[in-house]
């Protein structure tokens, strides 16, 4: 990965981790990383535990940042949020997955946050 396309992926988690502050979002763990997968932001809203994905675009010409989140970045980050709970004993706790998509083609980012993005695929299911 080029040196910009990781300024632009860390200024994009920077943005949706104030975003999901001001949002009501407990931010627990960033960048959190097994030998399954990553998962960008762990956050608490509420009672939920959500494992949050960030994708940032300088441009929408080839998609918006959300439609990037494809269905192996999803099994990925499914096999990292089950490491999470099992390592923190919160198997018992409710969980989902977001995704925050961040726009910077203009003079102010448009961030949007996506409840529930993804459902946990059943083959990981402990």
């Amino acid at each position: 990965m080029s040196e910009r396309t990781l300024q632009l992926g860390r200024s994009g988690e920077e943005l949706a981790e104030v975003f999901l502050k001001k949002s009501g979002y407990k931010i627990l763990a960033r960048n959190y990383k097994t030998k399954l997968g990553e998962v960008d932001i762990i956050a608490r809203e509420k009672d939920c535990i959500c494992f949050i994905e960030v994708k940032a675009r300088n441009t929408a010409d080839f998609g918006l940042p959300k439609e990037a989140v494809c269905a192996r970045k999803q099994r990925q980050i499914s096999k990292a949020a089950l490491v999470y709970l099992k390592d923190n004993k919160l198997l018992d706790k409710s969980a989902r997955f977001d995704v925050v998509s961040v726009l910077l083609d203009g003079s102010s980012p448009k961030i949007e946050l996506i409840r529930n993005a993804f459902e946990l695929d059943s083959s990981f299911a402990y």
